[in-house]
């Protein structure tokens, strides 16, 4: 087991050392480029109550929360029944990693980040730090090795994430009345520090995380590092505290030295700037950029828009929204990774699985646009516009049929149509033809047009001083059609 001394020597032998002028010589993993798509699973014992979302360990203890009455009337009062009696529960009796890498490899995701641990701090593989974690405790299995495993047999990318910062407060709220939590926690003790929560959007709210706090976090990180050697490692947004700064330094450093003896170029995906730019990859949760970013970037969301874990409650994107995702995504050279909820039990409902098998459908077609492009020097046209941020879902684009995102690989151009539906027709304007060569129009020389899934005798295409006009004579369907444009 790993100590905070060998961790320092590691993260100063170099090539990198724990300052961010080291730091910015991080180079993205070329694979990274190329895939696109990921799958994020949430995973844990927040899966057994399956009410709300992921954050009911620390609602169940907020007297204002839905999740408090909801625990008392079914589960009884929290003094009685806390959340670590969840753990007995969590036995895990149809999961299956070989099936989980199947259906990830179904969905057409080239990589995948399951939770190593949340805020509930429960961890989901073998530790030497803590017994509370997955392969001692609850369903008794390594989950971060058995995917891990099962994935790399199917060509799919292994990363993690950690969420393990926001555990300083998270269980907090126990103290402030008669639960399991107590009074008298010890390093070790699940719910462990349990403090008052502060403003957590604060950089420098308090009380600050502890050095004894902070010593374990690193400890943890690197804990994973070295036994799953994650080819990307995630981080959520409280580790953007002052606090946190010199240790999340030190440990990018380690990382990175690791990497660097693996042979492997490995990365860390950050929020809220809480790493200097060019040090990671920026993160944008549950939001894109409105225009293409001259910087690599992944957009994280999920498959449901109120919930990143299962519950009975789901509010369910359609596989449709998720592929315009994607799109964008792309266009504006980002990838997207898309959460999905295992049950408590470890099996999918089916609802999961058919979104998942219809964004994997579509993929199998239209993936060529996708998987290994590059931005045009446009993103796109068309009257719908992004707003860049986070938590930009709470409603669905409504696309017509002139929203178009352009992807360029090898020899041709890709337009997407957003939105094809009842359409057979389409202008792309930024392909009209220009006889004077000073204005920023398109001048190339286009060779052929198809459209992918369809023949190309279904096809017809010609030029105007307007745009290049494509002719469907298949009826369009209801996801985003992909206009092939070939150049000599």
């Amino acid at each position: 087991m790993i100590n905070l001394e060998e961790i320092k020597q590691i993260a100063n032998q170099g090539p990198y050392y724990p300052n961010w002028q080291s730091l910015g010589q991080f180079e993205l993993p070329e694979w990274f480029k190329k895939a696109k798509f990921g799958i994020f699973i949430h995973w844990g014992l927040y899966s057994i109550p399956a009410f709300n979302n992921e954050w009911y360990s620390r609602n169940m203890y907020i007297k204002d929360h839905p999740e408090y009455e909801h625990h008392r009337k079914t589960y009884g009062e929290q003094k009685d029944f806390g959340y670590k009696d969840f753990i007995p529960s969590f036995t895990a009796d149809k999961f299956d990693a070989k099936d989980w890498a199947k259906l990830i490899k179904l969905s057409g995701a080239k990589y995948v980040f399951p939770v190593a641990e949340h805020h509930d701090g429960f961890q989901m593989y073998k530790s030497d730090l803590s017994e509370w974690n997955s392969y001692e405790k609850g369903p008794k299995i390594d989950v971060l090795g058995e995917l891990k495993s099962a994935c790399e047999n199917e060509n799919i990318q292994f990363c993690t994430s950690s969420h393990r910062a926001e555990h300083w407060f998270f269980m907090g709220h126990g103290r402030e009345f008669e639960s399991d939590i107590g009074e008298n926690l010890e390093k070790g003790d699940f719910y462990w520090p349990a403090m008052p929560e502060p403003d957590n959007q604060d950089l420098f709210s308090k009380p600050y995380p502890s050095q004894e706090f902070l010593d374990d976090w690193l400890l943890r990180t690197c804990e994973i590092v070295d036994r799953y050697q994650p080819k990307l490692l995630y981080f959520d947004w409280w580790i953007q505290h002052e606090a946190f700064r010199e240790h999340l330094k030190t440990f990018a450093a380690y990382y990175y030295n690791r990497g660097t003896q693996w042979g492997e170029k490995v990365g860390i995906c950050y929020k809220h700037d809480a790493m200097m730019f060019g040090s990671g990859i920026v993160e944008i949760e549950r939001g894109k950029f409105g225009e293409a970013q001259p910087f690599y970037w992944q957009t994280d969301t999920a498959i449901a828009r109120n919930s990143w874990c299962y519950t009975t409650t789901l509010d369910y994107k359609k596989p449709k929204e998720i592929i315009q995702d994607l799109i964008e995504a792309v266009s504006k050279n980002g990838n997207m990774l898309l959460n999905i909820g295992p049950k408590g039990d470890g099996s999918f409902s089916a609802t999961d699985q058919q979104i998942i098998s219809d964004v994997g459908g579509w993929l199998a077609i239209n993936g060529e646009g996708i998987y290994e492009s590059k931005p045009w020097r446009k993103s796109g046209e068309g009257p719908t516009k992004i707003v860049s941020g986070q938590f930009q879902e709470a409603t669905v684009k409504q696309y017509t049929q002139e929203d178009i995102r352009f992807t360029v690989q090898g020899d041709s151009l890709y337009a997407y149509i957003m939105n094809p539906v009842n359409h057979q027709t389409f202008m792309i304007s930024s392909l009209k033809v220009s006889a004077d060569q000073n204005l920023p129009e398109f001048h190339g020389i286009i060779k052929d047009v198809t459209v992918l899934g369809i023949d190309d005798v279904f096809v017809d295409w010609e030029i105007s001083n307007e745009g290049l006009i494509v002719r469907s004579k298949k009826p369009t369907g209801e996801y985003p059609l992909t206009i092939k444009i070939k150049m000599r």
